[in-house]
């Protein structure tokens, strides 16, 4: 069996991922608001530049090596006290696609660095894949779960790759909380960013009379 050098995520250079010269430009998460249920919610890192083809390559590249720097940094944001660490699954046909679900291996290692017990405890219900969608379309018609056990008074954290409006995050929280969850906190390894709003006439005007 051929063993491939490990590569930056990014650069694609032999090194760990991420590499020295790409780890500090990776753009860090902003604040992020909670939906409910959630306690809390927060990324480690913002999904563009050089931090979009690391977290991406867990998906189409396998990129363990990118998957425990994730991991470790998540860990950081468990909060004290967190009794579980759980993931959202992804759908079954993207699972069977993939071969794995990398929620499920990042919230594994998440829980493994943050010495807090790890288990899986939701079923994805069928409906419409993320991917693709519109933020209103995330938000307004979001993924459905449900619990397999009961979570009374656990302090639950739930992990995501990748997070948009929270709306996975949070039916994931509500399918927790159901099940006697105390709190739910979500983590994903990172948030993208809403586009800004369209600047306005008067606005490009003032800008303009700014710039002269």
């Amino acid at each position: 069996m051929l063993l491939l050098p490990a590569r930056c995520g990014a650069c694609h250079r032999p090194s760990a991922s991420p590499c020295p010269g790409c780890l500090p430009g990776l753009p860090v998460a902003p604040p992020i608001e909670a939906p409910a249920p959630l306690s809390g919610l927060a990324a480690l890192l913002a999904y563009e530049g050089a931090a979009r083809p690391i977290v991406a390559g867990l998906k189409v590249r396998h990129n363990r090596g990118a998957q425990r720097w994730l991991a470790d940094g998540l860990a950081l944001l468990v909060p004290a006290g967190t009794d579980l660490v759980t993931w959202a699954p992804t759908s079954a046909a993207r699972v069977a696609a993939r071969g794995v679900d990398h929620a499920r291996l990042l919230a594994e290692a998440t829980a493994r660095a943050a010495g807090v017990r790890g288990h899986g405890t939701l079923t994805r219900l069928p409906g419409p894949p993320q991917t693709g969608r519109t933020r209103a379309a995330r938000v307004g018609d979001g993924p459905s779960f449900t619990a397999r056990y009961d979570l009374a008074g656990l302090d639950v954290v739930v992990v995501d790759d990748v997070t948009t409006t929270g709306a996975t995050l949070a039916a994931a929280g509500r399918a927790l909380v159901a099940a006697g969850a105390a709190s739910v906190v979500g983590l994903a390894a990172a948030v993208t960013l809403a586009p800004p709003a369209p600047r306005s006439s008067g606005d490009r005007a003032a800008t303009s009379r700014l710039a002269g």
